[in-house]
């Protein structure tokens, strides 16, 4: 019998437990993840009124949490490729959840920033690796769906970041509310016990029988198989990784991506951190559950826009899925923007919150797809790093914008970055559907 590569030999593995087990542990991690990020949001509010913080340092509040989010995004993508995937998610998984569950012990705004900073090293590194995973395990005939059910798992967090405030706050305080973010420590064993280590990586690294072990456990070969095609061992060099995204080969599919990052962190943190705060002014409430009920209608939606995208990215392509939903996430934002009354201004909240998330569902199967191994977890990465920085000044340019010249100028901005991003992925961007990994790469 003739020699394979592992590569080849995942391609034909057919879909299995394994993989199922694989994207359940993945959704979770993601799900999680995503609570840990949001819980500022639905806990803000509390906090502005026990700390009596105008909008703009409410914003560099939330601002905080994203100047770590870039950190992370960047720096874990990078010890991904140095030391492995399992290693940097193990890491990340941790400082995420005990830096946003000490968040309950800050004593003001300046201690509140620090731990979110710290929590946001921790979140925005582990927010790519679920994807880098799935995409280096899962065979190009499933990787569109499997790579959007992973990303739509972050609604099931939101929703989480919604329900925990909503009972626990007037009954707990904001300060308790914050311990759930420890519940994500419970992965911990899962990874370790489950979690195999990336063969894409272990057969970079030369690491071959370790990998031809890993895929005999896992039930994706048979047992008969003693020998496997060798490959040359790649040292990873920063340097080279770092100058390889911006080759003649990838600097347009880097550039799409950066685009596309920047623009859907900046437009969903900007308008999802601060829609409590927007509906509590908006109604006049002079309580919370009414505009906590309505952040967590709206957030429902988010499910039916994640599935849509889902269930279209293998059929259809990445790219029409990601310039279509940008595109009317636009035109919702452009219609929050002159909206009058509360029902318009809820109608338009579900519109942007159904397409908006349904464009992350294709981003995130769309970005580990278009490096190779060497670099796709810090290309992945630095991706979402580019993302993180737009989360920056994304909380802190909505309120001082909604401050200065009113809710309709904030929106209107939304829109035209939506616009942006679909004209970029329009005219750069490639279809990466069914292809493998190796095919797309080249």
């Amino acid at each position: 019998m003739s020699e394979e590569s592992l590569t080849t030999l995942l391609e034909k593995a057919p879909t299995s437990k394994f993989h199922y087990s694989l994207l359940t542990i993945c959704c979770l991690i993601y799900g999680f993840t995503a609570m840990n990020v949001m819980l500022i949001s639905a806990t803000l509010p509390a906090i502005t009124v026990e700390w009596h913080l105008n909008k703009v340092i409410a914003g560099l509040l939330l601002s905080a949490g994203y100047v770590g989010m870039f950190v992370g995004a960047l720096s874990c993508g990078v010890i991904a490729d140095l030391i492995g995937r399992k290693k940097a998610l193990l890491l990340t998984i941790l400082m995420a959840s005990i830096f946003t569950g000490l968040c309950a012990a800050a004593w003001d705004a300046v201690s509140m920033a620090f731990f979110r900073f710290l929590a946001g090293v921790g979140l925005g590194g582990s927010l790519p690796q679920p994807g880098v995973y799935i995409s280096e395990y899962t065979p190009a005939s499933r990787r569109g769906k499997f790579l959007g059910l992973t990303e739509t798992s972050w609604v099931y967090g939101a929703l989480l970041a919604a329900i925990f405030p909503y009972f626990l706050i007037p009954a707990y305080g904001w300060r308790l509310t914050f311990l759930v973010a420890f519940i994500p420590l419970i992965l911990i064993p899962l990874v370790i016990v489950f979690l195999p280590e990336s063969i894409r990586y272990l057969e970079l690294k030369g690491r071959l029988e370790e990998a031809l072990l890993t895929l005999k456990k896992a039930g994706l070969i048979q047992e008969s198989i003693k020998t496997i095609k060798k490959t040359v061992y790649q040292k990873y060099s920063l340097k080279n990784a770092l100058k390889d995204l911006w080759s003649k080969e990838y600097r347009q599919r880097t550039l799409v991506l950066w685009v596309a990052w920047a623009v859907l962190v900046y437009t969903y943190h900007g308008i999802f951190l601060w829609l409590p705060s927007i509906y509590v002014e908006v109604m006049r409430a002079k309580e919370l559950i009414g505009p906590l009920y309505w952040y967590l209608i709206i957030t429902l939606m988010q499910v039916p826009g994640y599935y849509s995208a889902t269930f279209l990215l293998d059929p259809a392509g990445r790219k029409p899925v990601l310039i279509g939903y940008l595109a009317l996430a636009g035109f919702g934002s452009y219609m929050f923007a002159i909206a009058k009354g509360l029902t318009s201004i809820l109608t338009w909240s579900a519109v942007v919150s159904f397409f908006n998330l349904g464009a992350w569902s294709g981003l995130y199967a769309y970005t580990p797809e278009l490096y190779p191994t060497r670099i796709r977890g810090t290309g992945s990465g630095a991706a979402a790093s580019m993302g993180r920085l737009a989360g920056v000044v994304a909380p802190t340019i909505t309120g001082y914008i909604w401050a200065n010249w009113g809710l309709s100028s904030a929106f209107l901005v939304f829109a035209l970055t939506h616009f942006i991003a679909a004209l970029t992925i329009a005219f750069l961007g490639i279809e990466t559907k069914r292809k493998t990994l190796e095919e797309i790469s080249k």
